[in-house]
């Protein structure tokens, strides 16, 4: 009897680790606080003039995109590794985009 508990738990904590393991794989924090704080990094330009309300668009748009692919990474319920390296060059493509903007000569008007 105490043995078939054992067995009976030890399937139990299988189970529940398997879960856990699928639910971890589609799971993407840093790319969710990257896409944050380059979202932070968008509004603080606009918000300073740094950026043209043309130019936050265009960045706008790129954070879209990288938010697709993110969605599409997880829609089979896994993330690979060959997602997340699409996923983080699509993030440091971006990154650079918003440096770019954030530091060329255009500004935006001032009333």
């Amino acid at each position: 009897m105490p043995v078939l508990r054992i067995a009976m738990a030890g399937a139990a904590l299988l189970t529940l680790a398997g879960t856990a393991l699928a639910t971890a794989e589609t799971k993407t924090p840093v790319v969710d606080k990257r896409q944050a704080n380059q979202q932070r990094r968008i509004d603080q330009g606009a918000a300073s003039g740094q950026l043209t309300d043309k130019e936050a668009a265009r960045l706008q748009k790129g954070q879209e995109h990288v938010q697709e692919l993110e969605t599409k990474a997880k829609a089979d319920g896994k993330v690979t590794a060959k997602e997340r390296a699409r996923l983080k060059h699509a993030q440091d493509v971006q990154s650079r985009r918003i440096y770019r903007e954030k530091h060329d000569a255009q500004t935006q008007a001032k009333p």
